[in-house]
């Protein structure tokens, strides 16, 4: 007897250790899925119907992490309406038609405000007047239509270092402008072209946005900034004003007061399930490193890796200060 009654208490021992394991498995998967989830689709994937904030900051490039949350935004049926919230100096050309685009396919789906906050400059102005209102603070920077291109010439470096450059090429006009060589008026007229071109389409696109005769556009396509106060009465904004303002403009277009602003970010093509991109950044801060892009900025060195024709307002340490 005292056999068998082992045995059940034996057998009742080993059902109560799989069935933890089992309700552990369970868990741990469980928590998978929830991570999983989490990564792919951050902190929205528990929101219900809300205004979607996407931030646009920095130098401006063809982003394809940002372009797939325009994209996420636009497809989402909890998404209301947008608050697209720029604070960018500009960048390349082909980078602010690349978001200016994806925001008017947004637009075109749901209402779309622009809030700018320190600065909104050259393709920082191309992407937020891609929405369909624009509000930005008293003292923003607004402004700086226009294209650049710029190429070192370091000639009298390489000479005074007793270094010469030679070439065979294909036609005269190849590979140029080079920095190991002065610029030759033929190279200057076909880059004028590009500039001229380039600048036409940007101030017709604006002349369109803001619903501004072309001469008028022209006359503030010289470069200039503005204040938010500024921009205000030369109408490149709508109103002054920060976030609030931007969320009145959204419940004037029909959507409840009541909904919240939820940021939507990009997925991090860097991070994984076990270490997100967070987690590593935590980690930085932790051991007193500087993250890779705070480091480019940190050294000045960001603009070094733009390619191709700016829309850029390059002041160093870029906003009005008191």
């Amino acid at each position: 007897m005292s056999t068998r009654a082992d045995d059940l208490i034996d057998r009742r021992r080993l059902r109560r250790k799989l069935t933890f394991w089992r309700a552990a498995a369970f868990l741990v998967l469980a928590l998978a899925v929830i991570a999983s989830a989490r990564w792919l689709y951050g902190d929205t994937l528990a929101a219900g119907p809300h205004i979607a904030q996407v931030r646009i900051e920095g130098t401006i490039l063809e982003d394809k992490d940002l372009l797939d949350v325009l994209e996420d935004v636009r497809e989402s049926s909890a998404v209301q309406g947008v608050i697209v919230t720029v604070d960018s100096p500009g960048g390349t050309t082909a980078g602010g038609e690349a978001i200016y685009e994806a925001i008017r396919q947004l637009a075109e789906a749901k209402p779309v405000v622009t809030q700018v906050g320190t600065l909104a400059a050259s393709a920082g102005y191309m992407v937020a007047s891609a929405a369909d209102h624009i509000v930005a603070r008293q003292t923003s920077i607004v402004g700086s239509i226009g294209v650049i291109i710029q190429y070192p010439d370091v000639t009298d470096l390489l000479s005074k270092l007793g270094v010469k450059v030679e070439e065979v090429k294909s036609s005269p006009l190849k590979a140029e402008p080079s920095p190991f060589n002065p610029t030759t008026d033929q190279e200057r007229q076909m880059l004028a072209g590009m500039i001229n071109d380039s600048y036409n389409w940007f101030v017709d696109l604006i002349s369109q946005r803001r619903k501004l005769p072309r001469n008028e556009v022209v006359a503030l396509a010289d470069g200039s900034i503005f204040t938010g106060r500024q921009a205000l009465e030369r109408k490149l904004v709508d109103a002054l004003g920060g976030e609030d303002e931007a969320q009145a403009w959204l419940v004037d277009q029909g959507l409840s007061a009541e909904l919240n602003v939820v940021e939507w970010k990009p997925r991090s093509s860097s991070g994984s399930i076990f270490l997100p991109t967070s987690v590593a950044a935590w980690l930085a801060n932790a051991l007193g490193l500087p993250q890779a892009t705070m480091l480019l900025d940190r050294l000045g060195m960001e603009h070094i890796f733009l390619d191709g024709l700016l829309s850029l307002w390059q002041p160093e340490n870029a906003g009005l200060r008191d």
